[in-house]
């Protein structure tokens, strides 16, 4: 599978270099993704950015650590075009720290989180939070991060 990530740096705070990024949204999207070569744009914003996106798209103030925007396209269009991802630099930041969890396994999840969400899955009801909070922590196994949630114990492994 062969992936086309746009990656936009709109921020001045620090960020994971793009080669790991692409390594984390292709390790997501593959054998995952509708089309063997997805695209997908991810902006890397401050928090004036984001709060401005938060409060325009989700109706709440302030900015978060990620939004995802599924691309909505007619039926039999053709393109494999996914949709945006936005993750708040300085929001990631704080929430390392606040989570006792390295700055690059909480970009990675919240990369791979993203990613999920343009794939469909989400985390409204229990049942797909459980779901999805599964299928994140075996993603990132695979890229050789610990568990987000690490009061969460599986009971039945999911196959990245």
């Amino acid at each position: 599978m062969s992936s086309h990530i746009d990656i936009q740096t709109a921020c001045s705070e620090p960020v994971p270099e793009e080669d790991d990024l692409r390594n984390w949204l292709h390790t997501t999207l593959q054998g995952r993704a509708p089309s063997p070569s997805p695209e997908l744009c991810l902006r890397l914003v401050g928090e004036d950015e984001m709060a401005h996106l938060n409060q325009s798209y989700r109706g709440k103030q302030g900015p978060t650590n990620v939004l995802s925007f599924p691309a909505d396209l007619p039926e039999g269009l053709g393109l494999a075009l996914l949709g945006d991802i936005v993750i708040c630099a300085p929001v990631v930041a704080r929430e390392a720290a606040a989570q006792g969890k390295s700055l690059q396994a909480h970009w990675a999840h919240m990369a791979v989180h993203g990613a999920l969400h343009l794939l469909g899955y989400d985390h409204v009801a229990a049942a797909e939070a459980a779901d999805m909070e599964a299928l994140e922590t075996a993603i990132l196994a695979t890229l050789g991060f610990p568990c987000p949630y690490p009061d969460t114990v599986s009971e039945e492994p999911v196959t990245p």
